[in-house]
């Protein structure tokens, strides 16, 4: 009789145990990334076979979740296929890249294989590791744990195991509250994120490396308030892939001015050409372009342009000129990122630019005659330019 009974105590604790695998649903399907979206890689860029998912690495850039997560539990595996590869995880990011940068703002968990520690100088301060930082990045903040590095949390072991071996992550978000755990033991992390509640993705950076076994275990909502709250995706398309000029008209006459370098398109100095056009043609929608002008532009003439709907005079230009919307010498200031974000309805221009990091955008409306449809275009002024993170959406 005691042996029964201690066999059914037993069965009883067993019953009673949690679950560990309770509440997780898979990241990802087998074959498809179903669920997931290309911000602005190329088509090959991410694939996924067998529930393996693959990135060339080239160009940088992000593959992030259709939703957004808040509180959660992610587990995750990754492995470099090259010595020094890094990569990382985007938590709480935004829908797209921040300005002048190929990333998200949102709390980056750091994949970076041991390999790439070789780089660094013994005389320097130690500015970072590859076995597990965690820190916020483009705009977004964090209270780092432990030992660190400005918001930079550096972990409190060595665990992660060199390329090409698997390394298992588990990463605890709640209420603001981060914490990474490599190979089974959390080591980095960091309290007060904003975001705290955003997307997920996946990084693009410059080597091949994989993903597998990703689930995720949602966790109660500790209603996140809407300015610590990543803004939702509005539809925004990448009209670049980062490796080519795929989906653009790239002009016979001075083409080879042109350049594909990574995520941005550069324009080489020389005799004014025919812009860039997309292949795809807009009516009413809206752009987004970041513009760097490299040191020695020379802004008492034209030196860059935004154009819409086949019309090949901009309606916004950089540097002296005519156009509806004009930045000159006074407002700009070369070697600096950026944004224009320009949307056209009917006849209605309505502008935005802004610096990286400029919580004060200017804005501009004004009143335009131009085609009801035609392409996007990045102007060729005969100045040289960088154009970046260019995106469209229709309305």
């Amino acid at each position: 009789m005691r042996i029964a009974l201690a066999a059914a105590c037993l069965a009883l604790l067993a019953a009673c145990k949690p679950d560990p695998n309770a509440g997780f649903k898979p990241l990802f399907n087998d074959n498809d990334l179903e669920g997931w979206v290309n911000i602005n890689c190329a088509p090959e860029t991410w694939s996924i076979k067998d529930g393996v998912v693959s990135c060339t690495g080239k160009p940088i850039g992000a593959l992030r979740t259709e939703r957004q997560y808040e509180n959660f539990i992610l587990e995750i595996e990754w492995r470099h296929l090259s010595e020094a590869g890094n990569s990382g995880v985007f938590v709480w990011g935004t829908p797209i890249n921040s300005p002048g940068v190929p990333f998200l703002r949102g709390i980056e968990v750091q994949v970076l294989d041991n390999g790439y520690q070789k780089k660094a100088d013994p005389k320097k301060p130690k500015w970072f590791t590859t076995h597990g930082d965690v820190f916020p990045i483009h705009g977004a903040t964090m209270e780092p744990h432990g030992e660190h590095s400005g918001m930079r949390s550096f972990p409190s072991e060595e665990r992660s195991r060199p390329s090409p071996d698997w390394n298992h992550y588990r990463i605890e978000a709640n209420n603001g509250r981060i914490t990474l755990a490599v190979n089974g033991k959390v080591v980095s992390g960091g309290d007060q994120c904003n975001y705290r509640k955003g997307y997920l993705a996946l990084e693009s950076e410059g080597a091949p490396v994989e993903f597998r076994n990703g689930r995720i275990k949602e966790l109660p909502s500790t209603n996140a308030p809407a300015d610590q709250t990543a803004p939702l995706d509005e539809g925004w398309k990448s009209l670049y892939t980062g490796t080519d000029f795929r989906g653009w008209k790239v002009p016979a006459a001075g083409g080879d001015k042109w350049q594909s370098a990574d995520w941005q398109i550069q324009l080489k100095e020389g005799q004014t050409g025919p812009a860039l056009w997309s292949e795809a043609e807009y009516g009413d929608c809206e752009v987004v372009c970041d513009v760097l002008l490299p040191k020695g532009t020379d802004l008492a003439k034209p030196a860059a342009g935004l154009c819409l709907r086949g019309h090949s005079h901009p309606v916004v230009m950089f540097g002296q000129g005519e156009a509806p919307v004009v930045l000159g010498t006074d407002q700009l200031t070369v070697g600096k990122w950026y944004r224009i974000k320009a949307r056209l309805q009917g006849d209605q221009l309505s502008v935005r630019i802004s610096e990286a990091a400029d919580a004060n955008p200017r804005t501009f409306e004004a009143k335009v005659d131009r085609n009801p449809r035609g392409s996007v275009g990045l102007a060729d002024l005969a100045q040289p330019v960088h154009y970046g993170n260019i995106l469209v959406r229709e309305l």
